[in-house]
């Protein structure tokens, strides 16, 4: 049955030529597999592997290309950095896929997207030193953004998030921190050669993963316990992010999701790669010859 309920102007907007209002995209300029990334050029270098490319927009930090490899259509965009960005990306394509933008209303058939983020994070076990690959199985959101959202029984695991509130003395300061699976259609398709672990997504680059340059930190030993926590024989692995936005709200729209990251800093040997791009570029060849 098709919803009758509009959604009004201010929580749907719409530019002028049509398009969504952050991504500047249509409902046909997307295919249905899409590769996420932080870096506007980071999709230039995803798409000089594609065969084809149609389309090429560009607005704010949301870079799209649009085309094809081996035969598949597929979206690479970038989301620039944090959990808010993937608040807009994520309802906003969820919305050209699965809302009509000329009546505002929902579409009565459901159209289910893939997502593939590939990132760039910090490595927090013995077991994920810089050039590893990493794959997400669950992410911890230290944002609160999911908190926003009316969720549903067994979107989060409420077990996972006490037993790492009690083991870290979590601060009621601070946001109470969400766990969310990935896809497990996407780890075993895409992700069955890499580590697997738990990816924290920070709501910031310093002091959030416990970097301290000229402002102490107020809880000087959070990735110390962060290391140390274990449940069920799971292990926080690495820092980054955006993972936890990107598997909680693509499980709350119907979607399937994956982030896969190519570790560039070192957390326990205190080292740093900034010369990353073949690790990155490896990384991108797998993904693409896997989604």
């Amino acid at each position: 049955m098709k919803s009758t309920h509009i959604i009004p102007p201010s929580e749907l907007i719409i530019n002028q030529d049509g398009t969504i209002f952050h991504l500047h995209l249509s409902e046909h300029q997307v295919a249905n597999k899409i590769i996420l990334v932080g870096d506007p050029n980071r999709v230039n270098q995803v798409a000089a592997h594609f065969n084809s490319i149609e389309l090429d927009v560009q607005n704010r930090e949301f870079h799209t290309i649009t085309g094809y490899y081996n035969n598949q259509r597929l979206t690479c965009i970038s989301h620039g950095i944090g959990t808010d960005n993937i608040d807009i990306v994520i309802n906003e394509l969820d919305a050209i896929k699965n809302i009509d933008l000329s009546t505002r209303t929902i579409k009565p058939t459901h159209t289910q997207l893939t997502f593939v983020r590939i990132g760039t994070s910090g490595g927090l076990q013995d077991s994920t030193p810089i050039g590893t690959h990493v794959a997400s199985e669950y992410s911890i959101g230290f944002d609160g953004l999911l908190n926003y959202y009316n969720l549903p029984p067994n979107t989060i695991d409420y077990k996972m998030e006490e037993a790492f509130k009690e083991h870290t003395n979590w601060s009621p300061r601070l946001a109470s921190p969400y766990f969310v699976q990935a896809n497990k259609e996407l780890l075993q398709s895409i992700a069955f050669d890499m580590v697997k672990g738990i990816t924290i997504s920070a709501p910031g680059f310093y002091g959030p993963q416990g970097r301290q340059l000229r402002i102490p930190l107020a809880f000087p030993m959070l990735n110390q316990k962060i290391q140390s926590f274990n449940y069920n024989g799971k292990q926080i692995t690495n820092f980054e992010m955006e993972s936890s936005a990107l598997a909680g709200l693509s499980l709350l729209l119907g979607h399937k999701a994956l982030t896969v990251c190519a570790i560039i800093a070192g957390r326990v040997a205190n080292n740093m790669n900034t010369n990353y791009t073949n690790n990155i570029n490896s990384l991108i060849e797998k993904v693409l010859n896997r989604i």
